[in-house]
């Protein structure tokens, strides 16, 4: 009697088995397969939760971003209020145009001075901004 057959005799279900003929099936196991546990988003900001080198290399180049952006605009402010007084003192004629009434020099660094400040520290939080926001869109941004 084969094993099926006492089986079934015996009151049990009968159960496949492997002939010797027939070798089990093989399961093939592939590395890349192997689903990863967090995406590159969550490995970046833990990166920089521990700071790690990773992190800290992030963040210095987000240091170094903005430390360029206020070096240039600062040159910027230097070149364009400091540079006045070097005009009035190459062309001195430009030093005594007046314009109704008052001398250009005080216009210039007295009126035009202010708004020129005021939209050079709005064009650098702007930039500073973007610079902040593309720190967190590549922390941020899904494996490809």
């Amino acid at each position: 009697m084969t094993a099926a057959e006492e089986s079934q005799a015996a009151g049990r279900p009968v159960e496949a088995v492997p002939s010797p003929r027939t070798p089990p099936q093989r399961t093939r196991i592939v590395l890349a397969e192997v689903s990863r546990t967090g995406n590159r988003a969550d490995r970046t900001r833990s990166e920089l939760a521990q700071q790690t080198r990773v992190g800290e290399t992030l963040v210095q180049g987000l240091m170094r971003a903005q430390l360029s952006l206020a070096l240039r605009l600062s040159l910027l402010v230097l070149i364009g209020l400091g540079g006045l007084p070097w005009l009035f003192a190459i062309a001195p004629t430009v030093g005594r145009v007046t314009v109704l009434g008052v001398n250009l020099p005080w216009l210039l660094l007295g009126v035009a001075a202010f708004p020129f400040l005021i939209v050079v520290g709005w064009a650098y939080v702007r930039l500073a901004e973007r610079n902040e926001q593309d720190f967190v869109d590549l922390v941020q941004r899904p494996e490809r």
